[in-house]
């Protein structure tokens, strides 16, 4: 997937209709988007397009599937935000994003861990 992803909310709402359901037949993917989005079909079918083209679904013979899988799509959106948002700091995205929360010490070591698995590969 080039990393250059440029994708709309309700791209990123349907992408996880599929990624749950898939594979699955575009007319039962349009009753979900309907049920969960309430969306017409219409505008599912409009989306969907708009997702095959950019290579990261694909409607064979009326069965959708994806090209791409959801982390690979979080980790190029949550770059992007990054790039974007904090000139490319990840310190200042987490300083930004905790603000005055509180973290559980479970979560800290979670982040410690990831940190540190990120270390030893380098």
């Amino acid at each position: 997937m080039k990393q250059e992803l440029k994708m709309s909310n309700a791209d990123y709402r349907l992408l996880l209709i599929v990624w749950d359901a898939e594979p699955i037949a575009s007319p039962e993917l349009c009753k979900l988007a309907e049920a969960q989005l309430g969306w017409k079909r219409t505008t599912t079918y409009t989306v969907l397009k708009r997702l095959c083209d950019k290579q990261l679904l694909q409607n064979e013979n009326t069965i959708v599937s994806s090209l791409v899988g959801r982390q690979e799509v979080q980790k190029v959106e949550s770059r992007e935000v990054v790039d974007r948002s904090f000139d490319g700091s990840l310190p200042q995205f987490i300083a930004s994003f905790l603000g005055n929360e509180q973290i559980s010490d479970d979560e800290a070591e979670q982040i410690k861990q990831m940190v540190d698995e990120y270390r030893r590969r380098k």
